[in-house]
């Protein structure tokens, strides 16, 4: 099994840290996005998600916008 790959690292890193600022716990995401909680866990440990999840989910928990760097 291939490990996690520097963006992916990064993307999972950056909505976990959107989710600890804003806090939204991964059940109340599952809840705000139409998905279960199990899947969310898995997505954001494994890093493991397509961009328009990553969008999906800060829209859902009402980002604006993101400092990079």
């Amino acid at each position: 099994m291939p490990e996690q790959n520097e963006w992916e690292t990064k993307a999972a890193n950056i909505l976990k840290a959107e989710l600890k600022l804003k806090g939204v716990s991964y059940a109340k995401l599952a809840e705000l996005i139409g998905d279960k909680e199990p899947n969310v866990r898995n997505k954001l440990s494994r890093g493991k998600f397509s961009a328009a999840y990553f969008l999906q989910c800060l829209t859902a928990i009402k980002t604006t916008s993101l400092t990079l760097g």
